[in-house]
């Protein structure tokens, strides 16, 4: 009694308006810093505030990448696109990982630079720049926070404006310290350690979008407890060809052949998607039900011990 059932909880479902108007808004409030710190680091002679602005301007292209990606997975599946645009967030994700590790790059090449050769500073109106940074960057990330753990492209955009937010708290720890002391190498100093910090987080990001392009297992989620899970549900006696992916951050797919008691159909089936949904949150199922297992199964690991 094969019987293949297919469940779709999400991919229909278009993303909330609201995080596409909070980039809207933060694209807006970046682009003034940029302008700001430009300004400002041609004005006072600052090095760290022009090389600030070159990292604004990253933020500026990752939250417009972010933006175009919210909108393109809001588009409608259709006949070449059965998922819709859902994967382009995690492409926007790679591409917001892969330019904060040239963004760090960069840090640590100024930062050598001015070890090497410190240049004085106004340290004034650095100050005074750096701070209106600062505050920018702040109300920017605050912002964008409330939807950082639910979307990954979002949480790329959310680590930019983290990134220039403290590079920006550098500059002012910096200028206060030249203005006091007139020690201008703590400036280049501040901007390793924001380096170090920026290819931290471009590294988890990066490892992120990378496990969702290559179909792997969602983070907490165990192909062994799912498999138990199911075989645990009554009139389930064996699970096999059981397949868990994420097709982008918030969307976790689930195939799976269940091999049934006689006379099982829908109601072992409802159970199922059930305890996957309660225990994993997964609500994209697709379960093929058997009263005997089918030959073609690849994925038959998941299987051992796992009847009642």
């Amino acid at each position: 009694m094969p019987e293949h059932v297919h469940k779709d909880h999400g991919v229909s479902a278009l993303p909330s308006g609201q995080p596409a108007r909070r980039l809207a808004w933060a694209i807006s409030l970046t682009t003034l810093i940029l302008a700001g710190e430009i300004v400002g680091g041609i004005w006072t002679g600052s090095l760290a505030l022009l090389s600030d602005a070159a990292h604004v301007f990253m933020d500026v292209f990752a939250l417009t990448l972010s933006l175009g990606a919210l909108l393109l997975a809001r588009r409608p599946a259709d006949e070449r696109r059965t998922f819709g645009w859902h994967r382009a967030e995690v492409f926007a994700a790679l591409i917001n990982g892969v330019t904060l590790i040239a963004v760090a790059a960069f840090i640590f090449v100024e930062g050598v630079g001015r070890l090497l050769e410190p240049a004085p500073v106004k340290g004034v109106g650095l100050l005074v720049f750096a701070a209106a940074g600062l505050v920018g960057n702040a109300a920017v990330a605050l912002l964008l926070r409330r939807h950082v753990g639910a979307d990954i492209n979002i949480r790329g955009a959310f680590l930019h404006v983290i990134g220039d937010a403290l590079a920006s708290a550098a500059v002012i720890v910096g200028a206060v310290i030249v203005i006091f002391t007139g020690w201008y190498v703590v400036d280049p100093l501040l901007a390793l350690a924001i380096g170090g910090l920026l290819l931290w987080g471009a590294g988890r990001l990066v490892r992120d979008a990378l496990r969702i392009l290559f179909e792997g297992t969602p983070p907490g989620v165990r192909p062994r407890d799912v498999a138990r899970a199911l075989a645990a549900v009554e009139g389930v006696t064996a699970v096999h060809d059981l397949h868990v992916w994420a097709l982008c951050s918030h969307i976790t797919n689930l195939s799976a052949h269940l091999v049934v008691c006689e006379g099982g159909g829908d109601a072992v089936r409802r159970a199922a998607e059930d305890a996957l949904a309660a225990e994993f949150k997964i609500n994209h199922t697709t379960l093929q039900l058997e009263e005997e297992p089918c030959s073609t199964g690849s994925n038959d690991v998941f299987c051992e011990n796992l009847g009642h």
